[in-house]
């Protein structure tokens, strides 16, 4: 059965969304993203089985990618008994940063409070500049310089729309 749409405004197309993660203290969680991270508290919501809540760029809003957090009430978990593991210690949410001193910068902070998982270092071509800090959950967050992302992608798919 097929239900009416709720929303008026959705993609035109398939559109990449949101990363989930559950986490056990979504306060903590807010609070650890919105003071390392440039995401900010979108929505927040609760029903019966627990609470979420979706943070993003405030800056990207015609193209919206949030990091959705839920936290389950105790025994309302709808994957249990299968344990929830944290992204680690090669998978990761990579945030690139505009400048190498801006990841010095966060490693520094990361350190100062604890969850630095990696202290800068220099990366090969396609990697970087990047540290790791773990958010409350042990979670790893990258935060690169000079990843290429943005380059790559002007140049692969820049031009394969100049010439569509």
């Amino acid at each position: 059965m097929v239900s009416e749409a709720s929303h008026a405004i959705g993609p035109q197309r398939s559109t990449w969304t949101h990363i989930a993660l559950c986490v056990k203290d979504i306060d903590a969680t807010i609070a650890w993203y919105e003071r390392f991270t440039h995401l900010s508290l979108l929505l927040r919501g609760e029903d019966k089985d627990g609470k979420n809540a979706w943070l993003g760029d405030s800056s990207k809003p015609d193209s919206p990618f949030v990091l959705v957090v839920g936290q389950f009430f105790e025994g309302h978990d709808p994957f249990a008994p299968a344990p929830h593991p944290p992204l680690g210690p090669f998978a990761h949410i990579g945030i690139e940063l505009p400048s190498k001193a801006a990841v010095d910068d966060i490693a520094a902070k990361g350190k100062a409070e604890g969850c630095l998982a990696l202290g800068p270092t220099q990366m090969p071509k396609q990697i970087g500049y990047i540290c790791f800090l773990k958010d409350p959950d042990g979670n790893t967050v990258e935060f690169s310089y000079d990843q290429g992302v943005y380059e790559k992608a002007r140049e692969v798919w820049g031009r394969a729309k100049a010439t569509a």
